[in-house]
């Protein structure tokens, strides 16, 4: 086990490490490049400063998992010194060890969209466990929201029933969307060549309801 992996993480810590794993996966990049390929993953109004993204990358650096070196162009071009991060082989194994994963970990909001991104890189049974396990949780906090929203309404005024109603439609929405994918991929076709399908208003990880 790695030093990274002795140490405790929240959640949303190691979804973090888990998109840079696999934004590195691709190929290296500067620290400026990897936080805008970052926040287009992770997105949706999230912002990633650089006194998350650094703390992250040390502690990657750390654990074996990736590796940092001067940019040789850089000192070629007489700029002053730029880093560049790679994966190690060490961490190309342990994201694939975790991409295997398909535990409660894998579907909860902070990871999932995270695991969704690289999808491929799994096999289909545990791409269908991933999202027949996001499913199910989403449709217990349906119920949980919907009894709730019932026993309140009468304490409650319009905007805030409006506000609910929302938050209702876009779990739906992304029940429905995790019902497609998993039929599709129990047929055999990736979900990614279907262009006519599209995801949730509610971005995956994000859902409205129950938050």
């Amino acid at each position: 086990m790695t030093a990274s992996r002795e140490r405790r993480i929240t959640p949303r810590g190691a979804a973090l490490e888990l998109a840079v794993l696999g934004l590195l996966h691709d190929a290296p990049m500067h620290g400026y490049e990897l936080r805008k390929q970052l926040i287009a993953l992770l997105g949706w109004g999230r912002v990633l400063s650089y006194g998350t993204l650094y703390p992250c990358l040390k502690a990657l650096v750390k654990g074996g998992l990736i590796a940092a070196d001067e940019d040789p162009d850089a000192l070629v071009r007489g700029r002053r010194n730029r880093i560049v991060y790679h994966l190690t082989a060490e961490g190309k194994d342990y994201f694939a060890q975790v991409m295997e994963e398909s535990g409660p970990a894998a579907w909860d909001d902070e990871s999932f969209g995270v695991r969704f991104a690289f999808f491929a890189r799994t096999s289909s049974p545990n791409r269908v466990r991933i999202l027949e396990g996001r499913r199910s949780r989403l449709e217990e906090r349906l119920e949980n929201v919907r009894q709730a929203t019932l026993r309140g309404r009468e304490r409650v005024d319009a905007y805030t029933q409006e506000l609910q109603r929302h938050g209702l439609e876009s779990v739906e929405r992304e029940v429905r969307w995790l019902s497609d994918l998993i039929d599709r991929e129990r047929n055999g076709g990736p979900a990614s060549d279907q262009k006519d399908q599209a995801p949730p208003e509610t971005p995956p990880g994000q859902a409205a309801a129950g938050e």
